[in-house]
Protein backbone atom coordinates (compact mmCIF):
# COMPACT_ATOMS: atom_id res chain seq x y z
CA UNK A 1 0.00 0.00 0.00
CA UNK A 2 1.29 3.36 -0.35
CA UNK A 3 3.36 5.56 2.06
CA UNK A 4 0.70 8.13 2.08
CA UNK A 5 -1.40 5.97 4.45
CA UNK A 6 -0.89 5.38 8.07
CA UNK A 7 -1.16 2.26 9.63
CA UNK A 8 -4.47 2.00 10.61
CA UNK A 9 -5.69 3.70 7.12
CA UNK A 10 -3.55 0.53 5.55
CA UNK A 11 -5.64 -1.71 7.69
CA UNK A 12 -9.15 -0.12 7.04
CA UNK A 13 -8.48 0.00 2.79
CA UNK A 14 -7.30 -3.77 2.89
CA UNK A 15 -10.94 -4.73 4.96
CA UNK A 16 -12.43 -2.41 2.51
CA UNK A 17 -10.64 -3.93 -1.08
CA UNK A 18 -11.66 -7.23 0.40
CA UNK A 19 -14.91 -7.29 1.17
CA UNK A 20 -15.32 -5.08 -2.34
CA UNK A 21 -13.32 -8.26 -4.36
CA UNK A 22 -15.68 -10.54 -2.75
CA UNK A 23 -18.97 -8.74 -3.86
CA UNK A 24 -17.28 -7.99 -7.57
CA UNK A 25 -16.35 -11.88 -7.60
CA UNK A 26 -19.72 -12.77 -6.67
CA UNK A 27 -21.26 -11.52 -9.89
CA UNK A 28 -18.66 -12.44 -12.84
CA UNK A 29 -17.22 -15.51 -11.19
CA UNK A 30 -20.62 -17.11 -11.33
CA UNK A 31 -21.22 -17.75 -15.06
CA UNK A 32 -18.23 -19.66 -15.76
CA UNK A 33 -19.76 -22.48 -13.46
CA UNK A 34 -23.73 -22.29 -14.82
CA UNK A 35 -22.95 -24.98 -17.23
CA UNK A 36 -21.26 -27.04 -14.29
CA UNK A 37 -24.16 -26.30 -12.28
CA UNK A 38 -26.61 -27.16 -14.94
CA UNK A 39 -25.13 -30.76 -14.74
CA UNK A 40 -24.00 -31.56 -11.01
CA UNK A 41 -27.76 -29.68 -9.36
CA UNK A 42 -29.31 -31.08 -12.60
CA UNK A 43 -30.73 -27.22 -12.98
CA UNK A 44 -32.65 -25.73 -15.69
CA UNK A 45 -32.47 -23.04 -18.40
CA UNK A 46 -34.48 -20.84 -15.59
CA UNK A 47 -33.14 -21.78 -12.41
CA UNK A 48 -29.69 -20.94 -13.69
CA UNK A 49 -31.03 -17.48 -14.70
CA UNK A 50 -32.67 -17.54 -10.98
CA UNK A 51 -29.01 -18.16 -9.67
CA UNK A 52 -27.76 -14.83 -10.70
CA UNK A 53 -31.44 -13.08 -10.43
CA UNK A 54 -31.56 -14.10 -6.76
CA UNK A 55 -28.10 -12.06 -6.38
CA UNK A 56 -29.20 -8.94 -8.01
CA UNK A 57 -32.71 -8.72 -7.35
CA UNK A 58 -31.72 -8.52 -3.65
CA UNK A 59 -28.40 -6.11 -3.53
CA UNK A 60 -31.90 -3.75 -5.56
CA UNK A 61 -33.88 -4.70 -2.26
CA UNK A 62 -31.22 -3.08 0.47
CA UNK A 63 -29.09 -0.29 -1.38
CA UNK A 64 -31.01 2.40 -0.35
CA UNK A 65 -32.05 0.73 3.27
CA UNK A 66 -28.58 0.32 4.49
CA UNK A 67 -27.12 3.34 4.35
CA UNK A 68 -29.70 4.72 6.34
CA UNK A 69 -29.34 2.05 8.43
CA UNK A 70 -25.70 2.41 8.94
CA UNK A 71 -25.75 5.97 9.53
CA UNK A 72 -28.41 5.85 12.43
CA UNK A 73 -26.78 2.58 13.95
CA UNK A 74 -23.13 2.70 13.29
CA UNK A 75 -21.42 1.91 9.75
CA UNK A 76 -18.94 -0.20 11.52
CA UNK A 77 -21.42 -2.22 13.43
CA UNK A 78 -23.35 -2.74 9.77
CA UNK A 79 -20.29 -3.35 7.95
CA UNK A 80 -19.39 -6.26 10.37
CA UNK A 81 -22.77 -7.50 10.13
CA UNK A 82 -22.66 -7.45 6.39
CA UNK A 83 -19.43 -9.09 6.50
CA UNK A 84 -20.70 -12.07 8.53
CA UNK A 85 -23.94 -12.53 6.69
CA UNK A 86 -21.94 -12.70 3.53
CA UNK A 87 -19.89 -15.29 5.00
CA UNK A 88 -22.48 -17.02 5.94
CA UNK A 89 -24.64 -17.58 2.92
CA UNK A 90 -21.42 -18.15 1.08
CA UNK A 91 -20.82 -21.23 3.12
CA UNK A 92 -24.69 -22.09 2.42
CA UNK A 93 -23.93 -21.57 -1.16
CA UNK A 94 -21.13 -23.60 -1.11
CA UNK A 95 -22.71 -26.76 0.42
CA UNK A 96 -26.25 -26.33 -0.94
CA UNK A 97 -27.35 -29.96 -2.39
CA UNK A 98 -30.38 -28.89 -4.58
CA UNK A 99 -31.01 -25.79 -6.88
CA UNK A 100 -33.56 -24.55 -4.61
CA UNK A 101 -31.54 -23.94 -1.50
CA UNK A 102 -28.64 -22.22 -3.51
CA UNK A 103 -31.27 -20.32 -5.15
CA UNK A 104 -32.66 -18.86 -1.49
CA UNK A 105 -29.11 -18.76 -0.42
CA UNK A 106 -28.06 -16.61 -3.14
CA UNK A 107 -30.80 -14.01 -2.53
CA UNK A 108 -29.65 -13.91 0.68
CA UNK A 109 -25.99 -13.23 -0.21
CA UNK A 110 -27.35 -10.84 -2.37
CA UNK A 111 -28.54 -8.86 0.26
CA UNK A 112 -25.35 -9.01 2.47
CA UNK A 113 -23.49 -8.32 -0.74
CA UNK A 114 -25.50 -4.87 -1.18
CA UNK A 115 -24.86 -4.02 2.39
CA UNK A 116 -21.37 -4.67 1.68
CA UNK A 117 -21.49 -1.92 -1.08
CA UNK A 118 -22.87 0.52 0.96
CA UNK A 119 -20.77 0.09 3.44
CA UNK A 120 -17.61 0.24 1.52
CA UNK A 121 -18.43 3.50 0.83
CA UNK A 122 -19.68 4.86 3.72
CA UNK A 123 -16.74 3.43 5.50
CA UNK A 124 -14.41 5.00 2.83
CA UNK A 125 -15.42 8.48 2.50
CA UNK A 126 -15.19 8.62 6.99
CA UNK A 127 -12.08 7.24 7.15
CA UNK A 128 -9.92 9.25 4.37
CA UNK A 129 -10.82 13.11 5.11
CA UNK A 130 -7.58 14.29 3.32
CA UNK A 131 -7.61 15.01 -0.73
CA UNK A 132 -3.88 12.75 -1.15
CA UNK A 133 -5.65 10.16 1.33
CA UNK A 134 -8.88 9.70 -0.11
CA UNK A 135 -7.47 9.67 -3.64
CA UNK A 136 -5.68 6.89 -2.91
CA UNK A 137 -7.68 4.90 -0.85
CA UNK A 138 -10.83 5.28 -3.93
CA UNK A 139 -8.10 4.74 -6.74
CA UNK A 140 -7.42 1.27 -4.80
CA UNK A 141 -11.15 0.61 -4.19
CA UNK A 142 -11.59 1.06 -8.21
CA UNK A 143 -8.61 -1.46 -8.76
CA UNK A 144 -9.76 -4.39 -6.76
CA UNK A 145 -13.74 -3.66 -7.89
CA UNK A 146 -12.23 -3.83 -11.34
CA UNK A 147 -10.09 -6.88 -10.81
CA UNK A 148 -12.79 -8.82 -8.70
CA UNK A 149 -15.19 -7.66 -11.71
CA UNK A 150 -12.88 -8.59 -14.94
CA UNK A 151 -11.18 -11.37 -14.34
CA UNK A 152 -13.83 -13.09 -12.11
CA UNK A 153 -14.72 -15.35 -14.76
CA UNK A 154 -11.06 -16.39 -15.24
CA UNK A 155 -10.89 -17.13 -11.11
CA UNK A 156 -14.19 -18.95 -11.39
CA UNK A 157 -13.26 -21.14 -13.57
CA UNK A 158 -9.70 -22.01 -12.21
CA UNK A 159 -11.50 -22.58 -8.81
CA UNK A 160 -13.98 -25.07 -10.31
CA UNK A 161 -11.32 -27.00 -12.45
CA UNK A 162 -8.93 -27.15 -9.86
CA UNK A 163 -11.18 -27.74 -6.80
CA UNK A 164 -15.29 -27.71 -7.46
CA UNK A 165 -17.60 -25.15 -7.82
CA UNK A 166 -19.01 -25.29 -4.51
CA UNK A 167 -15.19 -23.33 -3.82
CA UNK A 168 -16.34 -20.23 -6.11
CA UNK A 169 -18.36 -20.36 -2.98
CA UNK A 170 -16.41 -21.27 -0.21
CA UNK A 171 -13.83 -19.26 -0.75
CA UNK A 172 -15.85 -16.44 0.23
CA UNK A 173 -16.19 -17.80 3.85
CA UNK A 174 -12.00 -17.34 4.34
CA UNK A 175 -12.17 -13.88 2.77
CA UNK A 176 -14.90 -12.89 4.97
CA UNK A 177 -13.22 -14.09 8.30
CA UNK A 178 -9.96 -12.22 7.16
CA UNK A 179 -12.34 -9.15 6.56
CA UNK A 180 -14.22 -9.51 9.44
CA UNK A 181 -10.72 -9.52 11.86
CA UNK A 182 -9.10 -6.30 9.92
CA UNK A 183 -12.92 -4.00 10.38
CA UNK A 184 -12.75 -5.32 14.00
CA UNK A 185 -9.20 -4.04 14.72
CA UNK A 186 -8.33 -0.88 12.36
CA UNK A 187 -11.92 0.75 11.43
CA UNK A 188 -13.26 3.07 13.62
CA UNK A 189 -17.36 3.45 14.48
CA UNK A 190 -18.93 6.80 13.34
CA UNK A 191 -22.73 7.82 13.04
CA UNK A 192 -24.86 10.24 11.56
CA UNK A 193 -27.05 11.82 14.44
CA UNK A 194 -29.08 13.75 11.51
CA UNK A 195 -29.88 10.43 9.99
CA UNK A 196 -33.58 10.14 8.45
CA UNK A 197 -35.44 7.10 8.60
CA UNK A 198 -36.62 4.21 5.90
CA UNK A 199 -38.60 4.80 3.16
CA UNK A 200 -39.70 1.24 3.13
CA UNK A 201 -43.00 2.62 1.29
CA UNK A 202 -40.39 2.85 -1.72
CA UNK A 203 -38.29 -0.13 -0.84
CA UNK A 204 -41.27 -2.75 -0.94
CA UNK A 205 -42.93 -1.14 -3.94
CA UNK A 206 -39.76 -1.22 -6.09
CA UNK A 207 -38.60 -4.21 -4.97
CA UNK A 208 -42.18 -6.04 -5.62
CA UNK A 209 -42.11 -4.13 -9.44
CA UNK A 210 -39.04 -5.86 -10.42
CA UNK A 211 -39.37 -8.73 -8.76
CA UNK A 212 -43.14 -9.64 -10.80
CA UNK A 213 -41.30 -8.34 -14.09
CA UNK A 214 -38.58 -10.28 -13.84
CA UNK A 215 -40.41 -13.89 -12.94
CA UNK A 216 -43.08 -12.39 -15.91
CA UNK A 217 -40.33 -13.08 -18.35
CA UNK A 218 -38.29 -15.85 -16.98
CA UNK A 219 -41.64 -18.09 -16.46
CA UNK A 220 -43.59 -17.09 -18.84
CA UNK A 221 -43.20 -19.51 -21.52
CA UNK A 222 -44.48 -22.15 -18.50
CA UNK A 223 -47.66 -20.43 -17.72
CA UNK A 224 -48.63 -18.62 -20.86
CA UNK A 225 -47.56 -14.40 -21.40
CA UNK A 226 -50.89 -13.77 -22.49
CA UNK A 227 -52.51 -16.20 -19.56
CA UNK A 228 -54.54 -14.92 -16.52
CA UNK A 229 -51.84 -15.61 -14.25
CA UNK A 230 -48.79 -14.09 -16.81
CA UNK A 231 -51.46 -11.11 -16.97
CA UNK A 232 -51.90 -11.07 -13.53
CA UNK A 233 -48.00 -10.94 -12.55
CA UNK A 234 -47.66 -8.58 -15.10
CA UNK A 235 -50.37 -6.42 -13.39
CA UNK A 236 -48.89 -6.40 -9.81
CA UNK A 237 -45.22 -5.54 -11.61
CA UNK A 238 -47.02 -2.39 -13.05
CA UNK A 239 -49.38 -1.50 -9.87
CA UNK A 240 -46.09 -1.78 -8.06
CA UNK A 241 -44.20 0.44 -10.28
CA UNK A 242 -46.93 2.99 -9.72
CA UNK A 243 -47.29 2.50 -6.20
CA UNK A 244 -43.38 3.24 -6.12
CA UNK A 245 -43.83 6.48 -7.78
CA UNK A 246 -46.91 7.78 -5.79
CA UNK A 247 -44.63 6.73 -2.67
CA UNK A 248 -41.72 8.29 -3.41
CA UNK A 249 -43.79 11.63 -4.52
CA UNK A 250 -45.62 11.71 -0.95
CA UNK A 251 -42.47 10.76 1.30
CA UNK A 252 -41.11 13.11 2.99
CA UNK A 253 -37.35 11.47 2.65
CA UNK A 254 -38.21 9.41 -0.37
CA UNK A 255 -35.24 7.53 -1.52
CA UNK A 256 -35.51 8.63 -4.97
CA UNK A 257 -35.97 12.05 -5.60
CA UNK A 258 -37.20 12.39 -9.17
CA UNK A 259 -36.50 16.30 -9.35
CA UNK A 260 -32.64 15.17 -9.90
CA UNK A 261 -33.50 14.00 -13.33
CA UNK A 262 -34.79 17.20 -14.61
CA UNK A 263 -31.05 17.75 -15.05
CA UNK A 264 -29.57 16.97 -18.07
CA UNK A 265 -26.25 15.47 -17.29
CA UNK A 266 -27.89 13.17 -14.79
CA UNK A 267 -30.76 11.92 -16.85
CA UNK A 268 -28.47 11.42 -19.78
CA UNK A 269 -26.13 9.25 -17.63
CA UNK A 270 -28.58 6.97 -15.71
CA UNK A 271 -29.80 6.16 -19.18
CA UNK A 272 -26.06 5.36 -19.75
CA UNK A 273 -26.13 3.19 -16.44
CA UNK A 274 -29.14 1.48 -17.77
CA UNK A 275 -27.73 0.97 -21.09
CA UNK A 276 -24.52 -1.19 -19.94
CA UNK A 277 -26.77 -3.10 -17.65
CA UNK A 278 -28.85 -3.69 -20.92
CA UNK A 279 -26.30 -5.42 -22.82
CA UNK A 280 -22.73 -5.19 -21.48
CA UNK A 281 -22.94 -6.98 -17.67
CA UNK A 282 -26.48 -9.32 -18.47
CA UNK A 283 -24.50 -11.17 -21.70
CA UNK A 284 -21.37 -11.94 -19.05
CA UNK A 285 -23.71 -14.28 -17.36
CA UNK A 286 -24.24 -16.33 -21.12
CA UNK A 287 -21.13 -15.72 -22.85
CA UNK A 288 -18.99 -18.69 -20.74
CA UNK A 289 -21.96 -21.06 -22.01
CA UNK A 290 -21.16 -19.79 -25.60
CA UNK A 291 -17.40 -20.63 -25.37
CA UNK A 292 -18.28 -24.27 -23.35
CA UNK A 293 -21.21 -25.56 -25.26
CA UNK A 294 -20.81 -23.65 -28.95
CA UNK A 295 -17.63 -23.62 -28.84
CA UNK A 296 -16.67 -26.86 -26.57
CA UNK A 297 -13.99 -25.15 -24.39
CA UNK A 298 -13.76 -26.19 -20.72
CA UNK A 299 -14.13 -23.89 -17.59
CA UNK A 300 -10.44 -22.44 -17.78
CA UNK A 301 -10.26 -22.23 -21.49
CA UNK A 302 -13.58 -20.40 -21.37
CA UNK A 303 -12.75 -18.23 -18.53
CA UNK A 304 -9.42 -17.49 -20.56
CA UNK A 305 -11.31 -16.32 -23.44
CA UNK A 306 -13.70 -14.11 -21.38
CA UNK A 307 -10.90 -12.33 -20.70
CA UNK A 308 -10.79 -10.42 -23.98
CA UNK A 309 -14.55 -9.23 -23.09
CA UNK A 310 -13.43 -7.90 -19.61
CA UNK A 311 -9.83 -7.00 -19.46
CA UNK A 312 -10.11 -3.98 -21.34
CA UNK A 313 -12.90 -2.77 -18.63
CA UNK A 314 -9.93 -2.14 -16.71
CA UNK A 315 -7.16 -0.88 -18.96
CA UNK A 316 -9.58 2.13 -20.52
CA UNK A 317 -10.87 4.21 -17.35
CA UNK A 318 -7.69 6.21 -17.74
CA UNK A 319 -8.67 6.62 -21.64
CA UNK A 320 -11.96 7.52 -20.47
CA UNK A 321 -10.50 10.04 -18.10
CA UNK A 322 -8.44 11.81 -20.16
CA UNK A 323 -11.03 12.29 -22.97
CA UNK A 324 -13.80 13.38 -20.18
CA UNK A 325 -10.97 16.03 -19.76
CA UNK A 326 -11.40 17.17 -23.14
CA UNK A 327 -14.53 16.54 -24.50
CA UNK A 328 -18.05 16.10 -22.70
CA UNK A 329 -20.16 13.51 -21.20
CA UNK A 330 -22.20 13.95 -23.26
CA UNK A 331 -20.33 12.95 -26.20
CA UNK A 332 -18.06 10.47 -24.24
CA UNK A 333 -21.31 7.94 -22.94
CA UNK A 334 -22.82 7.55 -25.52
CA UNK A 335 -19.57 7.19 -27.65
CA UNK A 336 -18.87 4.46 -25.43
CA UNK A 337 -22.32 2.95 -25.78
CA UNK A 338 -22.27 3.06 -29.46
CA UNK A 339 -19.02 0.90 -28.98
CA UNK A 340 -20.30 -1.39 -26.89
CA UNK A 341 -23.82 -1.72 -29.31
CA UNK A 342 -20.65 -2.11 -32.12
CA UNK A 343 -18.67 -4.78 -30.16
CA UNK A 344 -22.13 -7.09 -29.75
CA UNK A 345 -22.46 -6.71 -33.60
CA UNK A 346 -19.00 -7.91 -34.38
CA UNK A 347 -19.88 -10.92 -32.21
CA UNK A 348 -22.64 -11.49 -34.23
CA UNK A 349 -20.98 -12.32 -37.18
CA UNK A 350 -17.99 -13.65 -35.07
CA UNK A 351 -20.50 -16.53 -33.69
CA UNK A 352 -22.05 -16.92 -37.26
CA UNK A 353 -18.31 -17.76 -38.86
CA UNK A 354 -18.10 -21.40 -40.13
CA UNK A 355 -15.17 -22.15 -38.05
CA UNK A 356 -16.30 -20.39 -35.14
CA UNK A 357 -13.71 -20.12 -32.44
CA UNK A 358 -12.37 -17.32 -29.96
CA UNK A 359 -10.37 -15.92 -32.40
CA UNK A 360 -13.63 -14.96 -34.38
CA UNK A 361 -15.08 -13.55 -31.39
CA UNK A 362 -11.94 -11.51 -30.37
CA UNK A 363 -12.69 -8.59 -32.28
CA UNK A 364 -16.19 -8.01 -30.91
CA UNK A 365 -15.39 -9.20 -27.54
CA UNK A 366 -12.61 -6.72 -27.34
CA UNK A 367 -14.74 -3.76 -29.07
CA UNK A 368 -17.26 -4.02 -26.23
CA UNK A 369 -14.74 -4.01 -23.53
CA UNK A 370 -13.61 -0.70 -24.51
CA UNK A 371 -16.83 0.79 -25.16
CA UNK A 372 -17.48 -0.09 -21.63
CA UNK A 373 -14.18 0.96 -20.33
CA UNK A 374 -14.77 4.35 -21.78
CA UNK A 375 -18.46 5.12 -20.88
CA UNK A 376 -18.40 3.09 -16.97
CA UNK A 377 -16.64 5.90 -15.59
CA UNK A 378 -17.89 8.90 -16.89
CA UNK A 379 -21.58 7.67 -16.15
CA UNK A 380 -20.38 7.47 -12.88
CA UNK A 381 -19.22 10.88 -12.45
CA UNK A 382 -21.55 12.43 -14.17
CA UNK A 383 -24.58 10.92 -12.15
CA UNK A 384 -22.80 12.50 -8.73
CA UNK A 385 -21.01 15.28 -10.27
CA UNK A 386 -24.49 16.68 -11.67
CA UNK A 387 -26.27 17.56 -8.41
CA UNK A 388 -25.35 19.28 -5.39
CA UNK A 389 -22.93 17.63 -2.57
CA UNK A 390 -25.89 16.79 -0.29
CA UNK A 391 -27.52 14.80 -2.76
CA UNK A 392 -24.51 12.98 -3.96
CA UNK A 393 -25.39 10.09 -1.86
CA UNK A 394 -28.76 9.77 -3.37
CA UNK A 395 -27.75 10.40 -7.15
CA UNK A 396 -25.49 7.32 -6.31
CA UNK A 397 -28.17 5.25 -5.04
CA UNK A 398 -30.29 5.93 -8.05
CA UNK A 399 -27.52 5.20 -10.36
CA UNK A 400 -26.49 1.92 -8.34
CA UNK A 401 -30.36 0.50 -8.37
CA UNK A 402 -30.37 1.41 -12.57
CA UNK A 403 -27.77 -0.61 -12.78
CA UNK A 404 -29.24 -3.72 -10.71
CA UNK A 405 -32.56 -2.95 -11.88
CA UNK A 406 -31.55 -2.96 -15.45
CA UNK A 407 -29.48 -5.96 -14.53
CA UNK A 408 -32.12 -8.01 -13.28
CA UNK A 409 -34.34 -7.23 -16.33
CA UNK A 410 -31.96 -7.87 -19.24
CA UNK A 411 -30.42 -11.04 -17.48
CA UNK A 412 -34.32 -12.72 -17.70
CA UNK A 413 -34.58 -11.18 -21.16
CA UNK A 414 -31.40 -12.16 -22.41
CA UNK A 415 -32.30 -15.62 -21.65
CA UNK A 416 -35.70 -15.49 -23.17
CA UNK A 417 -34.37 -14.35 -26.38
CA UNK A 418 -31.41 -16.93 -26.37
CA UNK A 419 -33.86 -20.34 -25.57
CA UNK A 420 -36.40 -18.31 -28.69
CA UNK A 421 -33.91 -18.08 -30.94
CA UNK A 422 -32.56 -21.67 -30.27
CA UNK A 423 -36.17 -22.96 -30.65
CA UNK A 424 -37.07 -21.48 -33.86
CA UNK A 425 -34.03 -23.25 -34.93
CA UNK A 426 -34.93 -26.68 -33.40
CA UNK A 427 -38.69 -26.07 -35.12
CA UNK A 428 -36.83 -26.93 -38.61
CA UNK A 429 -34.78 -29.54 -37.31
CA UNK A 430 -37.00 -31.56 -35.45
CA UNK A 431 -40.38 -31.01 -36.91
CA UNK A 432 -42.07 -34.31 -35.62
CA UNK A 433 -41.55 -32.92 -32.08
CA UNK A 434 -44.37 -31.14 -30.54
CA UNK A 435 -43.91 -27.53 -29.13
CA UNK A 436 -43.46 -28.67 -25.40
CA UNK A 437 -40.97 -31.50 -26.13
CA UNK A 438 -39.81 -28.46 -28.35
CA UNK A 439 -39.18 -25.91 -25.93
CA UNK A 440 -37.74 -28.06 -22.82
CA UNK A 441 -34.80 -29.03 -25.43
CA UNK A 442 -34.44 -25.71 -26.69
CA UNK A 443 -34.07 -24.52 -22.94
CA UNK A 444 -32.03 -27.60 -22.08
CA UNK A 445 -29.62 -26.90 -24.92
CA UNK A 446 -29.63 -22.80 -23.94
CA UNK A 447 -28.23 -23.97 -20.85
CA UNK A 448 -25.21 -25.62 -22.23
CA UNK A 449 -26.40 -28.95 -22.03
CA UNK A 450 -25.33 -31.11 -24.97
CA UNK A 451 -27.92 -33.29 -25.49
CA UNK A 452 -28.55 -36.64 -27.44
CA UNK A 453 -32.17 -36.83 -29.52
CA UNK A 454 -32.55 -38.54 -31.98
CA UNK A 455 -32.57 -36.77 -35.65
CA UNK A 456 -30.22 -34.06 -33.87
CA UNK A 457 -26.62 -33.79 -34.74
CA UNK A 458 -23.91 -31.75 -32.59
CA UNK A 459 -23.97 -29.74 -36.19
CA UNK A 460 -27.53 -29.30 -35.53
CA UNK A 461 -27.42 -28.41 -31.88
CA UNK A 462 -24.11 -25.80 -32.65
CA UNK A 463 -26.58 -24.18 -35.22
CA UNK A 464 -30.03 -23.82 -32.74
CA UNK A 465 -27.10 -22.33 -30.58
CA UNK A 466 -25.63 -19.87 -32.99
CA UNK A 467 -29.11 -19.05 -34.04
CA UNK A 468 -30.24 -18.20 -30.26
CA UNK A 469 -27.03 -16.66 -29.70
CA UNK A 470 -26.92 -14.42 -32.87
CA UNK A 471 -30.22 -13.21 -31.44
CA UNK A 472 -29.01 -12.49 -27.91
CA UNK A 473 -26.27 -10.28 -29.89
CA UNK A 474 -28.53 -8.22 -32.14
CA UNK A 475 -30.85 -7.43 -29.41
CA UNK A 476 -27.58 -6.52 -26.78
CA UNK A 477 -26.30 -4.19 -30.00
CA UNK A 478 -29.30 -2.44 -30.94
CA UNK A 479 -30.64 -2.07 -28.04
CA UNK A 480 -27.64 -0.22 -26.96
CA UNK A 481 -27.72 2.04 -29.86
CA UNK A 482 -30.96 3.14 -29.06
CA UNK A 483 -30.20 3.91 -25.51
CA UNK A 484 -26.76 5.89 -26.98
CA UNK A 485 -28.82 7.79 -29.32
CA UNK A 486 -31.74 8.30 -26.24
CA UNK A 487 -28.86 9.81 -24.04
CA UNK A 488 -26.99 12.03 -26.85
CA UNK A 489 -30.60 13.63 -27.06
CA UNK A 490 -30.70 14.03 -23.43
CA UNK A 491 -27.21 15.70 -23.01
CA UNK A 492 -27.42 17.91 -25.96
CA UNK A 493 -31.19 18.75 -26.32
CA UNK A 494 -30.69 22.66 -25.36
CA UNK A 495 -27.99 22.88 -28.04
CA UNK A 496 -29.98 21.30 -30.21
CA UNK A 497 -32.87 23.80 -29.31
CA UNK A 498 -30.45 26.60 -29.76
CA UNK A 499 -29.43 25.34 -32.94
CA UNK A 500 -32.96 25.10 -34.11
CA UNK A 501 -34.02 28.88 -33.08
CA UNK A 502 -30.76 30.07 -34.83
CA UNK A 503 -31.15 28.20 -38.17
CA UNK A 504 -35.30 29.61 -38.05
CA UNK A 505 -34.04 33.21 -37.70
Amino acid sequence: MPTTLTRRGVVVLSAVCLSCLMFGLEISSIPAILPTLERVLHADFQQLQWIMNAYTIAVTTVLMAIGTLADRYGRKRIFLVAIAAFGVTSLICGVAENVTTLIVARFLQGMSGGALLICQIAVLSHAFEGARERAVAWGWWGVIFGIGLGFGPIIGGVIAGLLSWAWVFLIHVLFAVLAFALTMSGVRESKDPKASSLDFAGIVTLSLAVFCLVFYITQGPDFGFASARGLAILGVSVAGFIAFLIAEKVSRRPMFDFSVFRIRPFSGAIIGSSAMNLSYWPFMIYLPIWFQAGLGYDSVSAGLALLAYTLPTLVMPPVAERLSLRYQPGVIIPAGLFTIGAGFVLMRFGSAAAQANWLTMLPGCLTAGIGLGIANTPVTNTTTGSVSSDRAGMASGIDMSARMVSLSVNIAMMGFILASGVLAQLRSALPSLDGGELRLLAERIAAGNAVSVRGLTDSAVHAALANGFGWVMLYGGIGVWIMAALSFLIFNARSVRQAEVQGAD
